[in-house]
């Protein structure tokens, strides 16, 4: 009974640390909103928001970790689950250094540009959707496996979304006139901090398959 209890305290804070990762994403497509709507006052105010939010999830991490330290779940499920909040909690990092990059180098984003810009941000930090799906089913057991890893699939879909908006993003900066090569690099490599998110979310979303896959063996 004591070991069930401490892995149903892991999954509470597994619970948690899912919710708060969502929440620092949601916030980050709305810091990057009003930084492209230039209303960088109200920007620099979320983005603060969103470094709070991502140590939270921090913090939620550290207690999961002692949780498993303590003897929670069998011990080869034990690092795979940790390298899953790992994994998990990285989107909220890259979430929070995309949001830093525009706050902190304030790139100039010219406005035939702004629309796909934007895209690029929903469709990266909306990838949580999926990726919180696919933890959360898997975690509560309230759908089969094969569910679960649907919506893994889907993060992998999405993923696959976001390339294809960078590269038409990519071409677009490049092949732009008006603006010289320095500027271009600038917003590539914005661009770059953009995609990073959705390429965390396709490594969680491939712990987590691997976390599903020993769990059933």
């Amino acid at each position: 009974m004591f070991f069930f209890q401490k892995e149903k305290k892991v999954i509470e804070l597994l619970i948690k640390h899912s919710d708060t990762v969502e929440e620092c994403l949601n916030l980050g497509i709305k810091t990057i909103k009003e930084y492209l709507s230039d209303d960088i006052k109200e920007a620099k105010v979320l983005a603060k928001q969103v470094d709070a939010i991502e140590t939270q999830a921090d913090i939620i991490r550290y207690k999961i970790r002692d949780e498993l330290y303590s003897g929670a779940y069998l011990p080869r499920l034990r690092e795979d689950i940790y390298r899953l909040v790992e994994s998990v909690d990285e989107v909220a990092n890259a979430g929070e250094e995309c949001c830093d990059f525009f706050l902190n180098q304030r790139p100039k984003i010219p406005d035939s540009l702004r629309v796909m810009f934007l895209s690029a941000v929903q469709e990266s930090l909306g990838i949580i959707q999926p990726l919180k799906h696919a933890v959360m089913c898997f975690l509560k057991g309230e759908c089969p496996v094969e569910v679960s890893r649907q919506h893994a699939k889907e993060v992998g879909l999405k993923e696959s979304d976001v390339d294809r908006i960078e590269w038409d993003l990519t071409k677009a900066i490049f092949t732009m006139t008006t603006i010289d090569y320095s500027h271009k690099i600038h917003l590539k490599l914005c661009l770059n901090a953009i995609a990073k998110v959705s390429d965390q979310a396709k490594d969680a979303s491939d712990q987590l398959d691997l976390v599903i896959l020993k769990s059933i063996i």
